[in-house]
C-alpha cells in the first residue's frame, strides 16, 4: 500500500451524475482507499476511475488530503449551492472511505467534521464500511444535534464472506454494533445494502437491524448502482460470477426487488440513488 500525502486544491466537489439528486458536494478525505483489496473493493465501481486511480491498481495506493480544504472553500460552495436554489448538503464518502485504515494516523475526517462544528453544511451524510466510525461518536452526535445528519453503514449481506471474495473490512457484527451505539444517541442511521449481495435470511436480516435501531434501509443492486443499466463495469470483475456461485437468482434485479419486498415489512426503505437522498417507503 502506498500512502501519498497530497496537497489538493479543493475538497468539495459538486455533484454530477449519480450524485446529483443526493446532494449538492461530495467529500472525499483521501484519494484510493485502503479498503480497495477488502470484499467492498471487489464491486466498487470506484475502481474503474481512470482519474482517480492514474493507472494505479486499486486498492494499492492512498492519497491523503493533508492541507486544511474545507475550511478556506466552505463559503464559496455554501454560497453556490443557495444561488442553486438547494441546501449545502455533503456527502462524505463517494469515492473512498472516510474511516479506513489511513485515518488512524492522520485524522483527515476527524478535522473535517471538527471544522464542521464551525462552519456546518444544511446536511451532512456519512458513509462508511468500518465500526472505527465509533471513534467520532461524540462529534458525530453533536453536529446531528443542529444539522440534518444521516449516518450509512455499508453492510451488504448478512453473511460475513462470500466463497470467492477476500475478507470485509469489518464483521457484519462488528458494524451492527456500531448501529446500535450511534442509533441509542439519537442519530438517525441507516443501513445500506449496496451492492446487494446474496442473503441467507432475509427476514432474520432485516429484523436484526430493526431491533438495533436502524431508522431505514438503502438496497441498491450492482445493475444501475455502478452507473450502467446492465451492470456491465461490475461484470468486468468477480462479484457476479460470485454471487451466482452463492445464489443465482441474485445477480438480476429481480432478486433486488424481492428483497425490497422483504425489507419494508420491518424499516423504511430507500431504493438506490432516491434511497441515498433520503427518500424511503
Amino acid at each position: 500500500m502506498q500512502i501519498n500525502p497530497i496537497q489538493n486544491k479543493s475538497i468539495l466537489t459538486r455533484t454530477t451524475g449519480y450524485l446529483k439528486s443526493v446532494c449538492s458536494h461530495s467529500l472525499n478525505p483521501y484519494s484510493g482507499c485502503g479498503f480497495g483489496n477488502s470484499s467492498c473493493g471487489q464491486g466498487c465501481y470506484v475502481r474503474f476511475n481512470t482519474w482517480i486511480t492514474r493507472g494505479r491498481e486499486w486498492g494499492s495506493f492512498v492519497d491523503v488530503k493533508t492541507n486544511d480544504l474545507y475550511s478556506k472553500t466552505v463559503d464559496k460552495e455554501k454560497s453556490w449551492a443557495h444561488k442553486q436554489s438547494m441546501p449545502f448538503s455533503i456527502f462524505m464518502s463517494s469515492s473512498t472511505d472516510p474511516w479506513q485504515p489511513a485515518e488512524k494516523k492522520y485524522r483527515i475526517t476527524r478535522k473535517v467534521l471538527q471544522a464542521m462544528r464551525i462552519t456546518p453544511p444544511d446536511e451532512i451524510i456519512l458513509q462508511t464500511h468500518s465500526s472505527t466510525i465509533l471513534e467520532d461518536a461524540d462529534l458525530i452526535d453533536e453536529l446531528s444535534r443542529s444539522r440534518k445528519l444521516r449516518v450509512h453503514i455499508s453492510i451488504e449481506g448478512d453473511r460475513d464472506r462470500l466463497p470467492g471474495l477476500p475478507p470485509p473490512p469489518c464483521s457484519v457484527d462488528s458494524r451492527i454494533r456500531a448501529l446500535e451505539q450511534l442509533s441509542s444517541r439519537g442519530v438517525f442511521t441507516v443501513i445500506c445494502l449496496s451492492p446487494l449481495h446474496p442473503l441467507n435470511d432475509a427476514e432474520l436480516f432485516f429484523r436484526r437491524l430493526k431491533s438495533a435501531g436502524a431508522s431505514a434501509v438503502i438496497i441498491d443492486h450492482f445493475i444501475f448502482g455502478d452507473g450502467t443499466s446492465d451492470g456491465s463495469r461490475t461484470q468486468k470483475t468477480s462479484l457476479p460470477a460470485i454471487m451466482k456461485n452463492v445464489m443465482p437468482e441474485s445477480i438480476h434485479l429481480s432478486y433486488r426487488d424481492k428483497v425490497i419486498d422483504i425489507a419494508r415489512n420491518y424499516l423504511p426503505t430507500g431504493v438506490s440513488a432516491a434511497g441515498f437522498a433520503g427518500n424511503y417507503s
